[in-house]
């Protein structure tokens, strides 16, 4: 058994089943925000909050493939755009497409959002910018699940390789 492929892969699961909560708050919240007559704010702040907890552990996750697997972190002023696109690559004898360039290009969206959030005050968060990803998001996370959890078995079969 080669120990660092089934370690990564279960990081990935791990970190899958934190998203999972997290796209499942922003649905509840974001219901919330346009049904509730109080508290408004503090729903719309929530699901910003999430919607930047959704990226950043999608973005958890590409950091350790591009550590574990492709030689090391990334760096520069645009790293985390250049991060995003690493995932779209198939490195031959190293590892598969971790993304497909249609789910990256999609997923750029809430990037481009938490880098917002990170440089702005909640006073000054606009609900119909939210709007589409929120839309959008449970279609997305399906299809992003799904590629992440094929690229664990990927990674759950490589821990294997040494094995007669």
């Amino acid at each position: 058994m080669i120990a660092r492929y089934r370690v990564l892969s279960q990081r990935i699961e791990a970190e899958i089943q934190d998203i999972e909560r997290v796209q499942a708050a922003i649905q509840r919240h974001w219901h919330k925000a346009r049904t509730s007559d109080t508290d408004q704010d503090a729903y719309l702040n929530s699901v910003a909050l999430n919607l930047h907890g959704f990226y950043s552990g999608l973005e958890r996750i590409f950091e350790l493939v591009a550590i574990e697997l492709d030689g090391g972190a990334l760096g520069g002023d645009a790293w985390h755009t250049e991060l995003l696109r690493q995932m779209t690559l198939d490195v031959p004898n190293v590892r598969p497409m971790l993304l497909k360039t249609d789910t990256a290009a999609k997923l750029d969206e809430y990037r481009k959002f938490r880098h917002r959030i990170r440089n702005i005050y909640a006073t000054n968060l606009d609900p119909d910018r939210m709007k589409h990803l929120v839309d959008g998001l449970a279609t997305l996370w399906q299809q992003t699940r799904q590629e992440l959890t094929d690229f664990a078995a990927f990674l759950e079969s490589l821990s294997h390789a040494d094995e007669p």
